[in-house]
């Protein structure tokens, strides 16, 4: 589990907290943890940008972002090797998914205003562990797509630096980053290097 510095309503779960979308027991252990509710707001993401608002737990439907003002309402999205981000408001937390659809399509800068307005301004966010450029080979087509943030794999390939795309969306708020890569590491699951459909989960919580 990895917690951002002095922020207590955010968490990344790692591979070693076990499927936490799947396994109903991990997600109780990793709530009592967190010291929680195991009863989660969720979406049914599409890879989209497409936000909701959670008033209750369960799933919210087609969406890659979900924020809640209600106190005692964790809200989570899943990923293994996508982006997820956590981003915090006075009296409301937010949780977008961002694979490179996401990303390009602009579903954290839509959370964003989605949440500001609604009269709750984020102040901060945390992006938690992804495939790193080092790893995502992509054409060079949809390389070209995302302007500056084309990058090289460690092979010489096309590549995006999905971090750099997500972090211009959250331009003037404080920002913490999950160090490391998904595919390389085994402390994360990675669809793209085994395609298994283990998921690690990005909690976000009013505190």
């Amino acid at each position: 589990m990895i917690r951002p510095p002095q922020w207590h309503g955010a968490s990344f779960s790692e591979a070693l907290d076990g499927d936490i979308r799947n396994d109903i027991s991990a997600r109780a252990t990793l709530s009592e943890v967190l010291g929680v509710s195991d009863s989660w707001a969720t979406v049914h993401q599409v890879h989209g940008r497409e936000v909701v608002r959670a008033t209750v737990s369960g799933d919210g439907g087609d969406a890659d972002a979900v924020w809640t003002t209600e106190p005692g309402l964790p809200v989570a999205v899943f990923t293994a090797d996508c982006f997820a981000v956590v981003m915090s408001a006075p009296g409301a937390v937010g949780v977008a998914h961002a694979g490179w659809r996401g990303a390009l399509a602009g579903v954290v800068a839509e959370m964003r205003s989605v949440m500001v307005h609604s009269g709750h301004i984020p102040t901060m966010a945390a992006i938690g562990p992804g495939i790193g450029p080092c790893c995502f080979e992509v054409g060079a087509e949809l390389s070209k797509k995302f302007s500056d943030h084309g990058a090289m794999t460690t092979w010489g390939t096309s590549s995006v630096d999905l971090t750099g795309s997500i972090l211009g969306q959250l331009e003037g708020l404080e920002t913490w980053v999950s160090k490391g890569c998904t595919y390389h590491s085994d402390g994360w699951f990675s669809h793209r290097r085994n395609g298994k459909p283990d998921r690690l989960a990005a909690v976000g919580w009013v505190v």
